[in-house]
């Protein structure tokens, strides 16, 4: 089993930056490709980033490339995404995921079995 807890989500401005924190706990995360999605209301949940077991491949929605940056910690189980030139349109619960062990940077909703509690991200115009 893998528990997830996501954090730094909040209100900002349009153009401005937030990181958002996944802190993992129990077994294997550093062996686990982790990701993160986003659901807007009245959307379906969408990929944004993923990064393999070793942080040494990312993938990025294209409506994010050059925006946001995924990292992983693995000494201290916490996956990351940077942020940064928010848009209104980035508003989303944002929710980080860890796959089922495959390992590589999927953006494939179905290869991530752990899910968090997700953290709310708002972006004002």
């Amino acid at each position: 089993q893998v528990q997830l807890v996501e954090s730094g989500g909040g209100l900002v401005q349009a153009g401005g930056s937030l990181r958002l924190s996944c802190a993992a706990s129990g077994r294997s995360f550093s062996s686990r490709a982790m990701g993160w999605f986003r659901q807007a209301p009245g959307k379906e949940r969408e990929f944004v980033a993923a990064i393999s077991w070793s942080g040494g491949s990312t993938a990025y929605a294209d409506s994010v490339k050059g925006r946001f940056t995924i990292s992983r910690d693995n000494a201290k189980n916490t996956a990351y995404l940077q942020m940064t030139s928010l848009k209104p349109e980035d508003t989303a619960v944002f929710y980080c995921a860890a796959d089922r062990g495959i390992g590589h940077a999927s953006k494939n909703l179905l290869d991530y079995h752990y899910w968090g509690q997700g953290t709310q991200v708002t972006v004002s115009s």
